[in-house]
């Protein structure tokens, strides 16, 4: 298995041969650098390393950039790594949008946006009491009971309450690869990808 690291730029959309049209996310990934090939031998499983993102060198400790001039690179800013792959790329290669090809289905990983604290509505889709009348007073949208009486005493784990949202890594399976544009190193993936504009995101194949 390999991918590739990019970026979400945004969502668009495209017209399909029959007409139709398809919400689209545009996923702007440059060239990533073979930094590192681990083996079974020496590290125990083997895996790819890729970087992404050029940054400067006062942004990266000096363990870093010897790892990263050991790969002849400008030191980046994310390293991903990607078990299973074909063993046909060596250090200091190059991983291009080309690898992909239109019609393709992959798996995209990254970021869901965070929506802070969340009640039980918006968080878990409960339907709240439904009707405001017969003495439910501001109970529209409340969790209801969550748990017995004496036995067992205690709430189980797992319960689904108000609490915390997004901001988990997400993979959304079988997205269909819509256009590769090889010049632009941009790809446009069928549906929506988890994530804010600009965050980092893997594709992987």
């Amino acid at each position: 298995m390999l991918g590739i690291v990019g970026k979400k730029v945004g969502m668009t959309s495209v017209y399909a041969e029959d007409g139709k049209n398809i919400p689209c996310t545009v996923i702007q990934a440059e060239p990533n650098v073979v930094t590192q090939l681990r083996t079974a031998d020496v590290d125990g499983y083997a895996a790819i390393q890729l970087a992404y993102d050029e940054v400067s060198e006062k942004s990266v400790n000096n363990s870093e950039k010897g790892h990263f001039a050991k790969a002849k690179t400008a030191p980046k800013r994310k390293l991903v790594e990607f078990r299973d792959w074909d063993g046909e790329q060596n250090v200091g290669d190059e991983v291009t949008v080309e690898m992909f090809e239109e019609g393709e289905f992959v798996d995209v990983v990254g970021t869901s946006k965070g929506k802070g604290f969340q009640g039980v509505v918006k968080r878990h889709g409960f339907a709240g009491v439904g009707d405001a009348t017969h003495g439910q007073h501001n109970r529209l949208r409340a969790p209801g009971s969550i748990g017995a009486c004496s036995t067992p005493a205690r709430v189980f784990k797992g319960m689904r309450m108000a609490g915390r949202m997004g901001g988990k890594r997400v993979k959304m399976i079988n997205l269909q690869i819509v256009k590769v544009l090889a010049d632009k190193n941009v790809i446009l993936v069928k549906g929506a990808v988890p994530g804010t504009k600009g965050s980092y995101v893997i594709i992987e194949k």
